[in-house]
């Protein structure tokens, strides 16, 4: 897939997202372009998958290329940047989840941004 294809797909699929959700965030986004499954993304949860990279389908590279047409859809479509930290589910003590094998904090906050739809004035 190209990259062209590629940016086209991530504007389809975020653009879906929001109508649905009111929101987009990297995992669901990968979810729904099918390079994730929920069962992937709830092991990870559980901590029985260490970091989404492992499973994820496409190179580091193409990951990049999607999340920087994901931050070009949310700006083009005005929607707010928000920080989500992730948190492992099920017995023990809670850890933060990681995206990446070598968890670079750049890369990690780009993964952990969720962006949502602003609402103005006083909508019913």
């Amino acid at each position: 897939m190209s990259r062209h294809d590629l940016r086209n797909r991530v504007w389809k699929c975020a653009g879906q997202l929001v109508a649905e959700k009111g929101y987009v965030s990297p995992v669901d986004l990968m979810v729904k372009m099918e390079r994730l499954t929920l069962k992937q993304v709830e092991d990870r949860r559980f901590r029985r998958i260490p970091y989404l990279e492992r499973v994820a389908i496409g190179s580091l590279a193409k990951m990049n290329t999607i999340l920087l047409a994901l931050r070009e859809f949310a700006r083009s479509a005005e929607l707010k940047p928000s920080l989500t930290v992730y948190m492992s589910w099920g017995k023990g003590p809670k850890q933060k989840l990681r995206f990446f094998k070598y968890g670079s904090p750049h890369v990690e906050e780009m993964y952990a941004t969720q962006y949502i739809r602003q609402t103005y004035g006083n909508q019913s």
